[in-house]
């Protein structure tokens, strides 16, 4: 799988292998733990990247932004109620999902 970037240095080559080894843990860990993380999650999920592309006749928008604004008013809308015990809570959420 080739996703441009420099993938091949990367996944070709020792860059993503490199470790470093903790003298006072005798534990070893990788060099680029969170590059290493993010190539993984781009390698895994590239079929579904582009997704909105492939169905236009769905309409969908081809970020997350709208998503995220109503999970934000959501959360401040728990915020301003910051007494509420969590079965009022689910409630709110629960009504907030389904309006």
């Amino acid at each position: 799988m080739n996703l441009g970037f420099g993938a091949g240095m990367i996944n070709g080559g020792s860059f993503l292998k490199e470790k470093i080894y903790n003298l006072e843990t005798n534990r070893w860990h990788y060099t680029h733990r969170r590059l290493r993380s993010a190539y993984r999650s781009l390698k895994s999920h590239t079929e579904y990247l582009f997704t909105y592309l492939e169905y236009p006749e769905l309409h969908m928008p081809n970020t997350t932004n709208s998503l995220e604004g109503c999970f934000s008013n959501l959360r401040s809308k728990l915020r301003n109620h910051l007494g509420l015990k969590m079965d009022r809570k689910i409630k709110i959420t629960d009504h907030f999902l389904t309006k």
